[in-house]
C-alpha cells in the first residue's frame, strides 16, 4: 500500500473547471481593489460585477454575498502551502518508524517558502492579503469568510500531516498539529496585516509564522518527539 497521503498530487482538472476557477479569481480580484479603494461598506456585488467584467447573475452563481467573493483570494496562499506540504511527503524518509519524524522541519520548511513570495504576483497577493485583513476588522462578515477560509484549510491539512506522521500518529495529535500550523500563518499574517512590515525579512509574513509555529508546537508531542510528553 502506498504511503503517500491522498491529495498529495492535485488532480488534473477539467477545462471548465479551470475556467470557473479563473473567473472565481478575476471576481475577488475586483472585491478586493474595491474593499482596498471604497471598504466594504462603500462596495456592492454589482460595483463588484462591473469592476470584474461579468453580469451580476454570474457573481451571483459563484457568491453569496460581497464578502464571500474575496475567499478564493485568502485561500489562494493555503493552497500553495498544502501542495508544498504534501510534495514533502512525497520524498520524505521512511528509514524511522517514529510518528511525526521530520514532520516539524517539514512544517516550517513549507510555511516559509509558502509565505516568502518569489515573484511579483506573490507579493502582490500577500498585499492583498494585508488590505482584506485591514479592511476584516471593522467588518464582522468579511472577518467571517477569513475565519471559514481558515478553518477550511485546516480540515485539508490534516490528511496531509497524516500522511507525512505515519500509520502510527495519534489522531487527536495529528488534529491538534494541523490547528497549529494553521494557526501559526493566520496570526503571523493577521500581526502583519497590523503593521507596515515588509513581505520579507524581519517582521515579514514568513519570519512571524515560523516564530508562531516554534511557540505553539513546543508543548506537543507529534511536533517535538524529545518534548517529556513523548516519554
Amino acid at each position: 500500500m502506498s504511503t503517500k497521503p491522498e491529495g498529495a498530487t492535485p488532480p488534473t482538472r477539467t477545462l471548465t473547471e479551470r475556467r470557473k476557477a479563473a473567473t472565481q479569481l478575476d471576481i475577488a480580484r475586483a472585491a478586493a481593489e474595491l474593499f482596498t479603494e471604497h471598504g466594504p461598506d462603500g462596495t456592492t456585488a454589482e460595483d463588484i460585477a462591473l469592476r470584474a467584467g461579468v453580469a451580476l447573475r454570474t457573481f451571483y452563481r459563484y457568491f453569496r454575498s460581497k464578502q464571500d467573493a474575496v475567499a478564493p483570494l485568502l485561500a489562494g496562499g493555503g493552497d500553495r502551502w498544502r501542495e508544498l506540504l504534501a510534495a514533502t511527503a512525497t520524498t520524505a524518509t521512511t528509514a524511522t518508524t517514529e510518528p511525526g519524524a521530520g514532520l516539524p522541519e517539514a512544517l516550517e520548511r513549507s510555511i516559509a517558502a509558502s509565505l516568502t513570495p518569489g515573484d511579483a504576483a506573490a507579493e502582490e497577493g500577500l498585499r492583498w492579503t494585508r488590505g482584506l485583513l485591514r479592511a476584516a476588522a471593522e467588518d464582522p462578515a468579511l472577518r467571517a469568510v477569513w475565519y471559514r477560509v481558515n478553518q477550511e484549510s485546516e480540515e485539508r491539512l490534516r490528511e496531509v500531516v497524516a500522511g507525512l506522521a505515519g500509520p502510527g500518529a495519534d489522531p487527536l495529535e495529528v488534529r491538534l498539529a494541523a490547528a497549529a500550523a494553521t494557526d501559526a500563518i493566520r496570526i503571523a499574517l493577521e500581526s502583519w496585516a497590523e503593521t507596515d512590515a515588509p513581505v520579507r525579512g524581519e517582521g515579514a509574513p514568513a519570519e512571524l509564522a515560523v516564530r508562531c509555529l516554534r511557540e505553539l508546537m513546543g508543548g506537543m508531542r507529534l511536533l517535538n518527539p524529545g518534548s517529556a510528553g513523548g516519554e
